[in-house]
């Protein structure tokens, strides 16, 4: 009961940092999912397509706030099955109205964590696991959570700097993660140098 409690705290808190991003920069932007810029979200995209050819393949977006990495690969790869979680809905929200007529896209509220999601090819993750948790394990926990719930490859990214004092976000050592990973996974890939303080992982099995 404890666990569920604080998890819910962090999610809340989660939320409320999102509210304050929609209130001051508007629904729909890319600085309300937390994004400084286009070009940033852009590059962290452009590496996690790198993870394998995706074509024909599903795809699960954990934390996928406006669904943008669904266009960013239907431009990529042909015949793939998005399916997008996400557990704040002013976000979701927007990724409906943007994708609801899209017959290969099925977007989820909840927990990717959590909630039951649909077993996928490929799991990607673009910034939501960057937040602070009151569980010092947490990484490693949604990590194995997310590698589980992929047939072939876990690709995400995590900040490695550049985040204020008392900011929401964690940072985390690239070479710290890449060896946890490498004690899950047949393969590992460790990206780096595509944008400044940012580290991107692929995971194999």
């Amino acid at each position: 009961m404890a666990n569920e409690a604080t998890n819910r705290s962090d999610a809340e808190t989660v939320r409320q940092y999102h509210k304050r991003l929609i209130d001051q920069y508007g629904a729909g932007t890319t600085r309300a999912q937390g994004w400084r810029s286009f070009d940033g979200q852009r590059a962290r995209f452009d590496v996690l397509c790198q993870i394998a050819n995706l074509s024909g393949h599903s795809v699960l977006d954990a934390g996928c706030g406006h669904a943008d990495l669904f266009p960013f690969l239907t431009k990529r790869f042909s015949s793939l099955t998005y399916y997008g979680c996400e557990q704040i809905p002013d976000l979701l929200d927007v990724a409906i109205q943007r994708y609801r007529r899209a017959s290969q896209v099925t977007l989820l509220p909840g927990d990717f964590l959590a909630d039951t999601v649909p077993m996928t090819d490929f799991v990607l993750a673009s910034g939501s696991l960057n937040y602070r948790h009151s569980d010092a394990r947490f990484i490693y926990k949604a990590i194995e959570t997310l590698f589980d719930n992929c047939r072939i490859g876990l690709g995400f990214n995590l900040l490695s700097g550049g985040v204020e004092a008392g900011n929401l976000l964690q940072t985390y050592d690239p070479e710290e993660i890449s060896s946890f990973c490498e004690r899950l996974a047949k393969s590992v890939t460790l990206r780096t140098g595509y944008w400044p303080d940012d580290f991107t992982l692929f995971l194999y099995k």
